[in-house]
Order: structure tokens, then C-alpha cells, then sequence
């Protein structure tokens, strides 16, 4: 029982390390470098009047209020301000694909890192976060909040979170998020978009919301090296195959295959209007968020 309590306190105290490690590198990003591009990429709802003062030089006849000129006999313009407070949605695919890697890092890590870094830039511009993680189910749903504590919450989830689902089902995730966010959000959904099937879902969502795929990918599945025969298992089944990557159809096959989901990723986000972002993980995510959020300011 000691030895449980034990395991229990060093689990915890290593997660926390983890958690510090993750903020102290997407916060200094997400301060240094993606703050004013988050800003000026993501407008506010519109305008919303501030208050009223008196007329100057070179201000704009348009905005003058009649009402309180004519009450003081002398002209006032009404001030307007950005009304800035917006929610960030990360909808993030925790199936057991992410689970792959052959570089230095699994894609769940990265996923983890850009979805830290976005929730710290919004944090610095007093938005409202959230987190769904999802598989071929609903995973987890975190209410959007304000505030560094509920940010900690999330890096924690993206961390640690053991999902029940194993398998992909994104047109499922749109859909919820269509029924439980009502009013218009910042939307990111990261996946490595092995599954098809959700381009009329996305559309819908898309019209709703300001909606951006980010892709992560690693370079081994673009294609299977001639490694002979090998065993192989399916992250999403826990299958195991016997795989002869000497075969030339069986690699062209693969390719195939990969290269249709890539391109049903790439097409059903052009038709509905989302943004995306493709980065694979021995690429630096921040260069190609950096690039999109300038192209978008």
C-alpha cells in the first residue's frame, strides 16, 4: 500500500514536470513570437460602442452622436473599441495513430506542444479555451474558460489522457462540437486526418465557425521502406500483420491509400472554406503557424 501511495506521489510529480516543461516552452512562443500574429489573425465579433467625447480635428463626420450635440450645443463622436473576447476550441484526435513516431518525436507530442502554444496565445489576448479529445467517440469535453490555471488543466489532459476509443471518427467530433458551442468559435483540429468521410460535416461546422485543420504527420507514412518482411501492427486495431514491403504493388498500394487521405484532407477543408496547416514532426510547427497566421493577418 506504501509502495502504491509511493508510485502515486512520483507519477504526479513527474507529470508536473512534464506539464512545467510543456508551459515554459509554448508560453515563451506563445509570448514572444505568436501573441500579436494570434491577435491580428482572429478578429473580434465587430465593434462595440466605448463611449462619447468631443469632436476633433480630422475625426470622421459619420461617427458624430447628434443627440448629445444637441444636448451640449457643441459636437461629440462616439467611440467604438474591437470587441476582442472570443473562445478557442482545440478538437484534438487522440486516437492510437497519434501514437506513431520515427523521428525524435510521436505525433501526440506535437499535437500537445501546438495545442499548448495556441491556448497560451489566446490566453494573452483574455479569450475563453477549450478541449475536446476525441476518437471514434467523444472522449473528453472541457467547458471554455479563461485563465492560466484552466490552461494548466489542458496541457494536463493532453498529457496524461489514456482514451477508451482506438479507432478515428472526426465527422462524429464535428458534430458534437456543432451542438454544444452555439456561438461562433476559433476552431483548431488537429489530427493526422487518416479517415475520410467527414467532408459534409466539416462544411456545416466551417459555416458556423473559424475553423483550421492542422495536419500532423510523420515522414514513414508517406511510404513503407523496403524493409523485407516485416510484422506490423495497426495502431487503430491492434491488429498485427505480416507485411511483405519488399513487394513493389504492396508499397504503391500503400502510397495509394495514404495519398487519397492526404488529398480528401486537403479538398474537403478547400471546399468548406477552413484553413489548414500541414506540419510533419521533424518539421518546426512554429515556422509553418507562424506563416498561417501571418498569411491570414
Amino acid at each position: 500500500m506504501k509502495w502504491a501511495r509511493e508510485r502515486a506521489k512520483m507519477d504526479t510529480k513527474e507529470l508536473l514536470k512534464k506539464v512545467r516543461k510543456i508551459e515554459i516552452k509554448t508560453r515563451r512562443l506563445s509570448d514572444h513570437v505568436f501573441g500579436g500574429e494570434y491577435h491580428s489573425a482572429f478578429k473580434g465579433r465587430g465593434m462595440t460602442f466605448s463611449e462619447v467625447r468631443q469632436y476633433q480635428f480630422g475625426d470622421d463626420v459619420r461617427s458624430i452622436d447628434w443627440n448629445v450635440t444637441a444636448r451640449y450645443n457643441e459636437p461629440f463622436v462616439k467611440v467604438f473599441e474591437e470587441e476582442r473576447e472570443l473562445t478557442l476550441m482545440l478538437m484534438v484526435d487522440v486516437s492510437g495513430s497519434e501514437m506513431f513516431g520515427t523521428q525524435s518525436q510521436f505525433k501526440k507530442e506535437v499535437i500537445t506542444e501546438i495545442a499548448a502554444t495556441l491556448a497560451f496565445s489566446a490566453t494573452q489576448n483574455n479569450d475563453k479555451i477549450g478541449l475536446m479529445l476525441f476518437t471514434d467517440k467523444i472522449e473528453l469535453y472541457i467547458p471554455p474558460k479563461k485563465g492560466r490555471s484552466h490552461v494548466l488543466r489542458i496541457i494536463r489532459e493532453l498529457i496524461e489522457f489514456k482514451p477508451e476509443g482506438k479507432k478515428t471518427n472526426i465527422a462524429g467530433a464535428l458534430k458534437y462540437l456543432s451542438n454544444v458551442l452555439k456561438k461562433k468559435a476559433i476552431v483548431f483540429l488537429l489530427s493526422d486526418f487518416i479517415a475520410d468521410k467527414y467532408q459534409h460535416t466539416l462544411k456545416i461546422a466551417a459555416n458556423k465557425h473559424d475553423l483550421t485543420g492542422i495536419r500532423v504527420y510523420d515522414r514513414r507514412e508517406e511510404e513503407i521502406p523496403n524493409l523485407g518482411i516485416v510484422q506490423m501492427q495497426d495502431e487503430e486495431t491492434g491488429e498485427y500483420l505480416t507485411v511483405n514491403t519488399g513487394s513493389k504493388s504492396v508499397r504503391n498500394n500503400y502510397a495509394e491509400f495514404y495519398r487519397k487521405r492526404k488529398n480528401y484532407f486537403t479538398e474537403s477543408f478547400r471546399l468548406s472554406g477552413a484553413g489548414t496547416i500541414d506540419t510533419r514532426v521533424d518539421e518546426s510547427y512554429v515556422t509553418k503557424l507562424l506563416g498561417y497566421f501571418k498569411r491570414r493577418g
